[in-house]
Formats: C-alpha cells, sequence, structure tokens
C-alpha cells in the first residue's frame, strides 16, 4: 500500500461510496472480520484502549477513538472517531456519527478518510453473524429471533445473520419506542423475513426467542432476572451494557477481547466488580474460531464485543481497495520539502 517515493494522494471516501463497497459482499465481508480476529488473537494487530471523550453536562454523549493497526495482508493502521448522541433519534437523524481515517503502515502518511458510521455497523454486524454461527455450531437451528432495540445495527445484524444463512421462523421485536419497533417490523416485511411480532413487553421477547440481540443505547443494566433466560438462548449483547450481574454469572460469556470488555461499566465489568474476579469470562471469540473453546450447549451462552478498532480498520481497507469514486485532495500535503522551494 506504501509509496516510498511520494505519499499517496489524500481520498476523501463518502457514504455513498463505503454503501456501494460493502453491498452485497456481506458474506465476504464475514469472512473478513473472522480473519481480523485471527489476526488479533495471533498478535499480528495493535489494539490499544479506546479512549472516551464525555461531557460532564452532556453524561448520554460521548465520541470514542478507537486507534489500531493491523499486520499481514490488510496492512494499515488508523482510527476511527464515532459519536453516540442518543437524543439524535428524536431530531431525526441517527444517533451515531463517525469518521475512520487511514494511514499507510511503511510512512505513517494519511491515505484516506471515510464516512464511519457504514463501516462501525458493518463490523459490529459482520462479528455478531460470524459470532452467531460458531458459538451455535451443535445447537439446534435458531428458529425464534429476539431484538431488543430496533435502530440502525439491529438492522445490520439481521441482514448480517440472514447472509450467515440463517432464516427464521418468527422474529419478535421490543423498543421502549412503539413507533420505532412497528417502523422496523416494516422495514422486515418489506425485505421479505416472514413472520415478525412486536412485543409490548422484553420478559415475553426473551423467554420465547431461542436468538437474542440486544442493540440498545442502554447506559446501565435493565435485563435483571437470570430466570428469563432459563431455557438457554444464544445472546449477541452487542450493547454490552443491558444484562445485570447476576445474569452474566449465570452465564457462558464469551468476550472478543478481555482487557477491552472489561471496563467502562460494561455487564461483564459490572459482573467482575461484584464477584471480585474474571471466573465468569469463558473464553474469547478467537479461542471458539481455534477450537481451543467449545460453547456448552446447555447453557445460556452470552457474545459481548467491546468493538475491536482492528475490524474496522479491516473493513475500511477493503472498502478503500474497491473505491474508484473517493474526492482526491491533491494538495492535502503541502509541505513535503525538507528545505522549502
Amino acid at each position: 500500500m506504501a509509496d516510498t517515493t511520494t505519499p499517496r494522494p489524500f481520498v476523501v471516501i463518502s457514504g455513498k461510496a463505503v454503501h456501494d463497497a460493502v453491498h452485497g459482499c456481506e458474506r465476504e465481508l464475514i469472512d473478513l472480520v473472522e480473519h481480523g480476529y485471527r489476526l488479533h488473537g495471533e498478535g499480528g494487530t495493535v489494539n490499544p484502549p479506546s479512549y472516551f471523550l464525555r461531557f460532564p453536562d452532556e453524561p448520554a454523549n460521548r465520541i470514542i477513538a478507537l486507534p489500531s493497526s493491523v499486520g499481514g495482508d490488510v496492512a494499515v493502521s488508523g482510527i476511527k472517531w464515532i459519536s453516540s448522541f442518543p437524543a439524535n433519534v428524536d431530531k431525526g437523524i441517527p444517533r451515531a456519527s463517525a469518521v475512520v481515517v487511514l494511514n499507510d503502515r511503511e510512512t505513517g502518511y494519511p491515505l484516506a478518510c471515510l464516512e464511519g458510521s457504514i463501516i462501525s455497523a458493518v463490523r459490529t454486524a459482520a462479528s455478531a453473524a460470524l459470532a452467531a454461527v460458531k458459538l451455535g455450531a451443535g445447537r439446534p437451528e435458531p428458529r425464534k429471533l429476539g431484538i431488543v432495540g430496533t435502530g440502525l445495527i439491529a438492522r445490520f445484524v439481521h441482514t448480517y445473520l440472514k447472509a450467515a444463512g440463517f432464516e427464521f421462523e418468527e422474529i419478535g421485536l421490543f423498543d421502549h419506542s412503539a413507533e420505532h419497533a412497528r417502523g422496523f417490523a416494516g422495514h422486515l416485511e418489506r425485505a421479505g423475513a416472514g413472520r415478525t411480532n412486536v412485543h409490548e413487553d422484553m420478559e415475553g421477547l426473551v423467554r420465547t426467542s431461542d436468538l437474542l440481540l440486544f442493540a440498545t443505547t442502554a447506559g446501565t443494566p435493565h435485563v435483571e432476572d437470570p430466570g428469563w433466560f432459563a431455557h438457554h438462548p444464544l445472546v449477541l449483547h452487542v450493547s454490552l451494557r443491558d444484562l445485570s450481574p447476576g445474569v452474566v454469572l449465570d452465564s457462558c460469556n464469551v468476550v472478543d477481547d478481555v482487557e477491552h470488555c472489561l471496563k467502562a461499566s460494561t455487564s461483564v465489568h459490572l459482573a467482575e466488580q461484584v464477584a471480585n474476579n474474571r471466573d465468569h469470562v469463558h473464553a474469547t471469540l478467537h479461542e471458539v474460531l481455534t477450537g481451543a473453546f467449545t460453547p456448552p450447549k446447555d447453557r445460556t451462552v452470552v457474545f459481548s464485543p467491546f468493538g475491536l478498532g482492528v475490524l474496522d480498520l479491516v473493513v475500511s481497507r477493503h472498502v478503500y481497495d474497491r473505491t474508484a469514486d473517493g474526492v482526491v485532495v491533491d494538495d492535502f500535503f503541502h509541505e513535503l520539502s525538507r528545505y522549502g522551494g
């Protein structure tokens, strides 16, 4: 990717161009995300802690920086800068917005700035679909999908589950906004998803679903009763903070990265504080991928991915390599002579 004589032209890649580069490539992107997990597990990445910009007078809002670097055949560094402002939904715009900056691994020069919300949704959805396949191996094929939180991430996860080969007899929905739940049901109907059911209470949804997706904006746990999970479903806990420590401690827990996930008051982090140990974290997804850990079939299995920046880079590299519609900023790098002139 590097040009050793002069920096490559700096490219701005719009959300439309990102969409065009990922649309229809769901199966390939699931495989690429698996490749990213394997590189990470083999030590082929650098993924420092995420950095949170918080606002004391607006505690619901945050902007997160995820710097990372990927080696191997991906060979790119970069950072995702993603904001979460939940009140945006009431203003008619998405909660999250983001950019990704890619850097040349050899020179360090920035290569591109990409619209990042789609990239973030894709890597989250591909990760969830991959986990559903790998953690569900040996279990009966899930027939009822339950979705808690009906926003952009839920839409992408459903698309990627479908691409991974899942077919559901029924999809149950719950959202604190009945309007949002009904809107999502309309989307599923237009997508030919089959029978949908909007639930008025979350307990009924949880108890009747054998594959569950939590994709909410919850900042603190709101699902308290382990008894709701007595049927031992597979849970994709992508929003990280929905489940109480009691539910977590009663489950088999798989994370993407232990050190990343056990912080920032995630559900598994709160469970660590209650238990004073990390025994409730049974494996990473990489250990499942390599066969080092086999999830039990007779327990609730919860996948809690903190979200690795290296996965954003894997998807971003895919987009960068396949985009001819980026806007080249020819004079972005201006001072390139050491002595001027």
